[in-house]
């Protein structure tokens, strides 16, 4: 795992999984999460980016 990723799903959570996996499904739950309440878009970004 890359700190900078997991910086980015900390401070701007859809870029961090961007950077992890690319543009992919992942990406837009992220960033429909992220829109709807940063927290649970963290959450999911951290999860992610930490799980491969």
């Amino acid at each position: 795992m890359n700190n900078l990723h997991l910086i980015c799903a900390i401070l701007i959570p859809p870029l961090g999984v961007f950077l992890k996996e690319g543009l992919n499904k992942d990406f837009w739950i992220s960033l429909i999460l992220t829109l709807l309440f940063f927290f649970p878009g963290m959450v999911f970004a951290i999860w992610r980016v930490t799980q491969k």
